[in-house]
């Protein structure tokens, strides 16, 4: 059976992002995969080369005003020494972010992440769970409480640490993560049939 590489290459502001980095971590790792925590805003050279190795690539960031952080836009448009080399094409990607609002317009940094991997050439992997929370015996412990499906969104209130990041908003990543070791070992399976 073949192991699947998973980074996740993520900026944290105050530390709720690193905890959902986390999460994704030991789902992946739950899942069977080698997974590497790379901090963009510390990137390596020795860190590119472990995500040019990678199977799949997870993007975190926090939405900072509608967006992901700068830090991680910086990131972003390093990147493009890999897209002319073609260098992530045809690894998959994921994504997941955390604001202080349910809403806090999460879903366009998700599309930022989408759309960085669509012009990489990935294959974006979505979160593949019905809403949460979304009737009337549901409750805010339900995972994937926030109803999204392109990647995990996570709420913690601005005025609290990392400490309260919600526990079904860290079971939501922990899935994410599962799911793309799982759908990354099916892909490896899939090109060894070739």
């Amino acid at each position: 059976m073949t192991t699947p590489v998973v980074s996740i290459a993520y900026h944290s502001g105050y530390g709720h992002t690193a905890v959902l980095a986390e999460a994704v971590r030991d789902g992946a790792a739950d899942a069977g995969a080698t997974v590497h925590l790379i901090k963009v805003d510390e990137i390596t050279d020795a860190q590119w080369e472990l995500l040019d190795a990678s199977d799949a690539i997870v993007f975190g960031s926090p939405t900072y005003m509608g967006t992901a952080s700068g830090a991680f836009h910086q990131f972003a448009e390093a990147t493009s020494k890999r897209w002319f080399a073609d260098a992530w094409l045809d690894k998959l990607a994921a994504g997941f972010t955390n604001s202080g609002s349910k809403s806090g317009d999460k879903l366009h940094t998700l599309q930022f992440f989408q759309t960085l991997a669509g012009q990489h050439g990935m294959t974006w992997v979505n979160l593949g769970l019905k809403p949460g929370w979304n009737h009337s015996a549901g409750s805010e412990n339900d995972i994937n409480r926030l109803g999204f499906f392109s990647g995990a969104g996570a709420q913690t209130p601005s005025d609290l640490g990392p400490e309260a990041v919600h526990k079904a908003d860290i079971a939501t990543a922990e899935h994410l993560g599962r799911r793309v070791a799982e759908t990354a070992r099916t892909f490896a399976r899939g090109k060894a049939a070739v």
